[in-house]
Formats: structure tokens, C-alpha cells, sequence
């Protein structure tokens, strides 16, 4: 777990289960606000479940991106979490890749 810079304009984040997903979402959110140049992939790989509290700090952090340009693509999303994403509508706000390589290759084609 924990969060990288995986190349000059990649932040990688290994999300935590709850109840660490909220401060590390915080942290990532810091670190984009500071830096304003890159794009973030998040690896739900460790997520069983996501609460109310932080799918709002991933909105707030995809707006932060999206203000600035950059992208939010998350990865290795459990079909719960999906289900989630789908049944609120979220589904179509964020980008989901199948895997870690899967987004970071994306990124890399676009930027």
C-alpha cells in the first residue's frame, strides 16, 4: 500500500481498506493540489468496500484533476465496488482500467 510517484507525471496510489482509504485519499489529494501536474491511477486491489465518505473524496480529487487537466483512472475494482459505482451513477464520472498496467498504458498513449 502507499502512494508513488510511478514516472515524472504518474502518481500511483495502493488504496487501504477502510477506515485508511479516507486519510490516504486526503493525502493523495494534498499531493495533487501541491504538485498540479499529474495524473493519479488507483489501485482498489486491497478494497472490499467504499463508504459514503470516501467516494466524496474521490469526486473531490476528480475534480481537482479534471480542473487542471489531468485524469483519475482507477484500477482492479471489485464487482461490489462497481455495483456501487453503477447503481449511483458513477460509473460513467470515473475511469476504470482492468488492472495497474492496463491504466498506466493508457495514460502513457494519451500524454
Amino acid at each position: 500500500m502507499g502512494i508513488q510517484n510511478w514516472s515524472e507525471d504518474i502518481i500511483l496510489v495502493d488504496l487501504p481498506q477502510e477506515p485508511d482509504m479516507g486519510e490516504e485519499l486526503q493525502t493523495v489529494t494534498s499531493i495533487v493540489r501541491d504538485r498540479g501536474d499529474c495524473d493519479v491511477v488507483v489501485d482498489f486491489s486491497n478494497v472490499d468496500i467504499v463508504t459514503s465518505s470516501s467516494l466524496s473524496k474521490l469526486l473531490k480529487l476528480r475534480k481537482l484533476l479534471g480542473d487542471c487537466g489531468h485524469r483519475l483512472v482507477f484500477c482492479s475494482v471489485a464487482a461490489a465496488t462497481r455495483g456501487i459505482f453503477s447503481v449511483t451513477g458513477l460509473d460513467g464520472i470515473f475511469e476504470v482500467a482492468d488492472d495497474k498496467f492496463m491504466a498506466l498504458a493508457g495514460l502513457q498513449m494519451v500524454g
